[in-house]
């Protein structure tokens, strides 16, 4: 199932079905990003805002893309603050977004639905200020390698938007390749099974 067509099905369960994965990754945004000092942020698959209150607790600006037009809806309705603007955007394409005016870029469970990671780190890069930070949080490969991935109930059965894997490799050649020098990596477990696979994983990459 297309990637926009499943999360419009999905944006008005989203927030309320139990779902250990988006709440891990609000845990490791926040925990990660708190160390940071940034002013203006781009938000890859910003989704219903889950992590947009978050960011605007440091930023002046957030701009959040997403694929799905009803993801967005669920956002503006949450948020109303005036410092952010929620924009339709298909990320595989080019970003109309102005050159060289974030001080961040974050991509939380996003980059599983892209192929193409040497697209997105391009982009980002374009989209950084000098020395930006480039913040990802994703689904572990190794996880993606035990047939994990984002999917959820619906009237209709089960639904599975459109999913690549990425190895670590592919992440850390994407960033090397596109300017980018790594600052962080760490791996997030479920606290109930933290001697088993990691959920998460997350990087922070900085422009060079």
């Amino acid at each position: 199932m297309s990637v926009e067509q499943a999360y419009n099905n999905w944006a008005g369960q989203y927030d309320h079905d139990p779902n250990k994965t988006r709440d891990l990754d609000a845990r490791a945004t926040r925990e990660t990003l708190k160390r940071y000092a940034f002013d203006t942020v781009l938000e890859l698959g910003c989704g219903t805002g889950k992590n947009t209150r978050f960011l605007l607790e440091k930023a002046e600006r957030v701009t959040g893309l997403d694929f799905s037009e009803e993801m967005l809806n669920q956002a503006r309705i949450k948020i109303t603050d005036s410092r952010v603007q929620f924009i339709k955007a298909d990320l595989t394409q080019a970003w109309e977004v102005a050159d060289g005016l974030v001080d961040l870029v974050t991509a939380s469970l996003v980059l599983e639905h892209i192929e193409n990671l040497d697209h997105i780190f391009e982009q980002t890069y374009g989209k950084l200020t000098r020395s930006g930070y480039f913040f990802i949080s994703e689904l572990h490969p190794f996880k993606q390698y035990s047939g994990s991935k984002a999917r959820f109930d619906s009237p209709g059965g089960i639904q599975e938007p459109e999913a690549y894997v990425h190895h670590l490799s592919d992440y850390l050649n994407a960033s090397e390749k596109n300017g980018f020098g790594l600052l962080e990596l760490k791996e997030w477990f479920d606290e109930e099974t933290e001697n088993k696979l990691p959920r998460l994983i997350s990087f922070v990459f900085q422009k060079q």
